[in-house]
């Protein structure tokens, strides 16, 4: 199971719990090795979108990019920095205003997603968007059934 450091904090709080049962459900639910250590960076919108100009070629905003640093996930360490995370705080938070969540909700959904980008899941056609739509669903649905019931 991976996992993360948290480099800075947002705003907002965070459930290490929450985060905890997340990559759970996502190691239970994908056979996929998952070793290593994720970095989460919060940043502002300015970073992310220089970020998103400089590795996507996308000169815009976004409210999370996946960085890898392996290819073959087989030989890294627990302690190997394999991946990032970098969450734009202000994106996070104008989109759960705009779809009437929560900003704690907001982040572990998008999360959800991003950890399914460095397993190599995407979403660029009709089909694969649909694979990973299913599992995002399918692992939120186990993790946050627990804040329901």
């Amino acid at each position: 199971m991976f996992q993360y450091t948290l480099i800075n904090t947002p705003s907002f709080s965070l459930n290490q719990e929450m985060i905890q049962s997340i990559f759970h459900h996502l190691s239970q639910e994908i056979q996929i090795i998952q070793k290593g250590t994720i970095n989460i960076v919060f940043v502002s919108w300015d970073e992310i979108q220089s970020l998103n100009k400089s590795y996507r070629n996308k000169d815009a905003q976004t409210d999370v990019l996946s960085f890898h640093y392996f290819d073959n996930y087989s030989k890294i360490s627990e302690n190997d920095i394999a991946w990032e995370l970098i969450f734009c705080e202000e994106k996070i938070l104008s989109q759960w205003k705009e779809y009437g969540l929560w900003e704690e909700f907001e982040f572990y959904k998008l999360l959800i997603h991003s950890l399914l980008h460095i397993l190599w899941y995407d979403h660029e056609i009709d089909s694969e968007y649909e694979i990973m739509q299913s599992l995002e669903n399918k692992i939120a649905f186990w993790v946050f059934w627990k804040i329901l019931t």
